[in-house]
């Protein structure tokens, strides 16, 4: 199953080292970079409005537990946000990238 996973870092440099890391260990395809998103949450009991940049990444289940593992160990959050969607259609050439792409 393939899988798009969701990441946001609080710079556009983070968000930069964690995707060419996991391209180049070849734990996902590809990453989209979207900067200037706004996230309200609360943490810690207190609401957070903060500017951060969402991470897009194309994998597949079989690479998450590492992909996740790799996420954490990067990443500056006491918890990053990792959430794994299943992509249950797409183009079959683009899915075939993704294999060939991953270990």
């Amino acid at each position: 199953m393939y899988q798009l996973v969701l990441t946001t870092c609080p710079s556009e440099d983070i968000a930069k080292h964690i995707a060419t890391i996991l391209v180049t260990e070849k734990l996902a395809a590809c990453v989209n970079i979207i900067p200037n998103i706004t996230s309200v949450y609360s943490w810690q009991d207190e609401l957070h409005c903060d500017n951060e940049v969402q991470l897009l990444i194309k994998t597949n289940e079989k690479a998450f537990a590492k992909l996740n593992e790799r996420i954490n160990q990067l990443h500056p959050y006491d918890v990053a946000e990792v959430i794994a969607l299943n992509i249950q259609q797409g183009d079959e050439h683009y899915l075939n990238w993704i294999t060939n792409s991953l270990k």
